[in-house]
This record gives structure tokens, sequence and C-alpha cells, in this order.
């Protein structure tokens, strides 16, 4: 697999992503550019992405947006910056080190066999850190398996957000119909991705506490979401292998 593209949509995450786009670059992995996408972070984080990309601009792109809009829309918009950058695999993370970027070498293995790889907390050899408090343990496992219950989803983490998709996966995907803004989003490709008949492999990960800042999850945003699945589900049920859109 050549060109990797990581698309990083940032809200306040100005001491995060220096040490982020730091570790990303330092990986054995030829042609690996970051896309930030920023939701207008009060915190910097925009300015210091524009810096960092300064120093290795064949390297590291930025996306301005006028407001924090959502993650579901900043993951699309990067989407298609990423075709038009042409990246060959276009990878999900989150900012705040939850997801490690140690993980992505072994994603893009995995992905010479497989259409999409997901990061997951839930299979054997997934871990979650060992700091998340009891409710938050529960909240974040009840929401997986509310979200399989649903939809029939065949994998274990539909609502993790580390991801890696051949470019030929996305662009059969039909991404113009998907709705999701929030962290719904990450289920409602899930599933799609399964409706359209893609092989994806899941890959153990270690979820850990982010570093430093503050968490945006929320129980409002998780009990939204729950009600959001029942919405993927009506949209997408009736897809299957023959709604591949054309690659040409």
């Amino acid at each position: 697999m050549s060109k990797l593209i990581v698309i990083i949509p940032t809200y306040n995450e100005a001491e995060n992503l220096p040490i982020l786009v730091a570790e990303l670059w330092a990986l054995s992995i030829p042609d690996l550019e970051i896309l930030v996408v920023d939701d207008a972070s009060p915190d910097g984080t925009g300015e210091i992405a524009d810096e960092l990309a300064k120093r290795q601009p064949q390297r590291m792109s930025v996306m301005h947006r006028q407001g924090k809009l959502g993650l579901g829309s900043a993951y699309l918009m990067g989407f298609q910056k990423a075709f038009e950058r042409g990246a060959q695999a276009i990878a999900q993370m989150d900012a705040d080190f939850s997801h490690s970027p140690s993980h992505l070498p072994e994603f893009l293995e995995k992905l010479e066999d497989s259409d999409a790889v997901f990061g997951s907390r839930y299979i054997p050899g997934g871990q979650i850190d060992e700091t998340w408090s009891i409710w938050r343990l529960a909240l974040s496992s009840f929401g997986s398996f509310y979200s399989r219950k649903i939809t029939g989803l065949r994998v274990q983490d539909p609502t993790g957000g580390f991801r890696l998709w051949r470019r030929e996966t996305l662009m059969g995907m039909p991404l113009d119909e998907i709705r999701s803004s929030g962290y719904v989003f990450q289920v409602e490709m899930a599933y799609v991705a399964e409706r359209l008949g893609y092989k994806i492999i899941e890959v153990p990960i270690f979820f850990a506490e982010r570093r430093l800042g503050k968490s945006k999850m929320s129980f409002r945003i998780q009990l939204e979401a729950s009600l959001r699945v029942w919405q993927v589900l009506f949209t997408h049920r009736k897809l299957n292998p023959s709604h591949r859109r054309s690659l040409s």
C-alpha cells in the first residue's frame, strides 16, 4: 500500500497535536501524510497546525472550518481532500492519544488482505485504560453492544474511531448519503461498509485515556447516539453489494 493520509479532526487539542504529529512522522511508514481538520478551536489548535504544516508542507496540510460542525462532517470533508491528494490508504484517528500511532504499521499490513481495518477494544487482546471509571466502561461497552444489537453489525467495536480504509472502499461507499455528524458517524460508516459487503478486519488495540486536555464525551452525547442508531438502520438497511458506487 503506497500513500497513506491520516485524518485528524481537532477541537481544542493544542497540547496534544504537536506531540501526536511528531510521533506519526517518527513511524517507519513511507509516504505518510497528515491532514488536520480543525473546527475553529478557540485554544489555537488551528494556528499550531498551520505552523507544523509549514515545517513539512509536503507531509501535512490543514483544513479550517468556521465552527464546531461535527465529527462526521469533518471526516467526510477530509476523505474528499485525501482523494484529491492521491491517498491510497486513509486513516481516521483521534488527536488525544486514545489511539496510539504505533498500531498503524500493523493496520497497513492487515489492509493488504481486507477493505478496511478497525481498531477494536472489544476483541481478544483489546484493552481499555484501567483508569476509566466503572460508569464510563459500562457506557462504552453498552454503546457498542446496543449498536450491534439494533443493526446486526458483526464488528465488535462499531463505535471505535481508529480505522484504516482503502481508497477504493471509501469511494465505493455512498458518502453523500452519510448523515451522522456526531459519534454515531462511526456506527453509520461501519454499517454501510458491512451492508455493501466489504471485508473488515478488526485488530486489538489499547484504548488509552487522553494524555492532555478534557474529554468531549458526555452522557448526553451517548444518549443522542443511541437514538440515532435507529436512523442509521432505517436509512441504509436495503443496501447490498450491488449498490457500491462506480470507481470510474
